[in-house]
């Protein structure tokens, strides 16, 4: 089977189509050059280099300088973007890329072959959860030409040209990294080289973030702006005062507080969407350190479960944006199956009766059980729900501390499982094979790793199931795989369950197409403009 260059040029088109729709623009309006687009970022990310870190923050700052070889569109199907075209063999063993011949690296060098084949097979392999559930497939990855990348892979795997998401796969410059030191040790990594269309001025740490285009980027005419500033604005009211008065004109993901979102929906100067979140389909849920004796017996983890009013969590925390969370898989994702889920309707006296069922009866003071859970440092949302936990816990006899940290900190104790309970949320990455798998596969328990299987869950079923799964002949097969995943995982309860997130992006009316594919305002802005 093979894809035309032309058939994916007509999916960006389409992608820009959709923005010029949720901007209110009309699509002849001509893109002007010049301008500043500043934005927030919160919290201040550890790092900005793509690879380096999977934070949010990072990804949102790293994704105007790397690349990866495909965009997906707003329904998650691919188009250029490093890579200019590509063909699939009938057997669905080879994947061959045409890479662009005029793109370069900010520092001058020519972006080549090389550098796909060193990032795909030997950097990211190393330091990126996220493109490892792909990598594990290939068998061998090699340059044809300067301009011309061949993946071989092992077997057929079905979700392979979805694993090209920027911030799974970012290409990273060879001609800096391959020399056989220590990636994060590499200045590059404080200072990034990219091919994208801004790279780094200045970052004044706890302040500012200051990106200027690139001026020899290979996508003609592009940027159209001429610098992104993000603000570091630790506090809720500040930032949702900066975008009120103008002195913003982007906020994303977690900026906003949900219980402003009704208010600045009202606001004619701002325009309000919440697509943009198609290819991570988020999900929060609370990593559970199976490793604990005291999370070994499932009857806890369903009476954790119980004893959470999740409807609760979307209703007055997010204010309806966004769902309940059932299972591994979310319902914006493929194979989802909601027949096939064990689910935990809000009940404490079912969690009190499995408590009992197993012994753990309460002490003088009421309390059953004692845990700690690690905050995620992501806004008062977070605070709140931590809180919210916490309350609800306690009514049925589980005692909370509640562990606060820094985004550094709390990226260090997740990966390195030094938590009891700890918030999180993972994207799904369009295909259960790449996003879902990672969290459950007991060859992806790698400490020290972030986004990996953090929990310390070992099912072999599971295991074997997830490889049929990616492997499978087609649609309907694989769902069958899949289905019986999701019954298995959402009856061991490796993870409590919370909420499928949904973004609010608030941008000015004077921004336009800012929130072009299913990576929002993760995406590149290359084509972003004011006017």
């Amino acid at each position: 089977m093979d894809w035309s260059r032309r058939e994916f040029l007509i999916g960006a088109g389409a992608a820009g189509a959709v923005s010029g729709l949720l901007s209110g623009t009309a699509l002849a309006q001509t893109p002007k050059r010049g301008g500043t687009l500043r934005s927030i970022i919160n919290p201040e990310p550890p790092l900005i280099t793509l690879g380096a870190s999977q934070l949010l923050p990072t990804v949102t700052i790293g994704s105007k300088f790397h690349q990866g070889l495909l965009r997906y569109s707003f329904d998650l199907k691919p188009y250029p973007c490093l890579a200019k075209s590509w063909t699939k063999s009938d057997d669905g063993l080879t994947y061959t890329f045409v890479l662009q011949d005029k793109a370069t690296w900010n520092d001058g060098a020519p972006f080549t072959a090389d550098d796909v084949v060193f990032s795909t097979g030997k950097l990211l392999p190393q330091i990126s959860a996220r493109w490892r559930p792909a990598h594990e497939h290939v068998e061998s990855v090699k340059a044809i030409d300067a301009h011309t990348v061949q993946f071989k892979l092992k077997h057929p795997f079905n979700a392979f040209i979805s694993a090209f998401v920027n911030s799974s796969c970012p290409i990273m410059p060879a001609h800096i990294y391959d020399n056989g030191k220590d990636f994060l040790s590499n200045p590059a990594t404080a200072s990034p080289i990219g091919t994208g269309p801004y790279k780094l001025k200045e970052w004044k740490k706890g302040s500012f973030i200051h990106l200027v285009r690139n001026d020899n980027y290979w996508e003609p005419g592009k940027p159209y702006l001429d610098e992104i500033i993000y603000d570091v604005v630790p506090d809720s009211a500040q930032r949702v005062a900066a975008i009120e008065t103008g002195r913003v004109d982007l906020v994303q993901s977690n900026d906003i507080e949900y219980f402003d979102v009704p208010r600045l929906k009202q606001q004619k100067n701002l325009v309000f969407t919440t697509k943009g979140n198609e290819t991570l389909s988020p999900v929060a849920w609370m990593d559970i350190n199976l490793r604990l004796p005291k999370f070994q017996d499932k009857r806890f983890r369903k009476a954790m479960m119980h004893a959470l009013d999740r409807q609760f969590i979307v209703d007055k925390l997010y204010f309806g944006l966004g769902k309940v969370a059932n299972g591994p898989i979310a319902t914006t994702t493929k194979f989802y199956d909601e027949k096939a889920l064990v689910k935990y309707p809000y009940d404490p006296q079912k969690a009190i009766a499995l408590m009992d069922e197993m012994g753990l009866k309460p002490d003088a003071k009421g309390v059953r059980e004692r845990i700690s859970v690690l905050a995620l440092p992501y806004g008062e949302v977070w605070t709140r729900q931590a809180e919210l936990v916490k309350q609800q816990f306690g009514k049925v006899g589980i005692e909370v501390t509640i562990e606060n940290t820094d985004s550094a900190g709390y990226l260090r104790r997740d990966s390195n499982w030094e938590f009891e309970l700890a918030f999180d949320y993972l994207g799904q990455f369009i295909d259960p094979a790449l996003g879902v798998a990672r969290s459950y596969l007991s060859t992806n328990i790698r400490k020290g790793v972030f986004a990996t299987n953090v929990v310390g869950y070992v099912n072999p079923t599971v295991d074997e199931l997830f490889a049929k799964a990616s492997a499978a002949a087609n649609d309907e097969e694989a769902q069958k795989i899949y289905s019986q995943i999701q019954h298995i995982i959402s009856d061991d309860v490796p993870v409590l369950y919370l909420t499928e997130l949904q973004w609010p992006n608030f941008y000015s009316t004077s921004v336009h197409d800012v929130i072009v594919d299913g990576d929002g305002p993760l995406s590149d802005f290359s084509g972003a403009w004011k006017g």
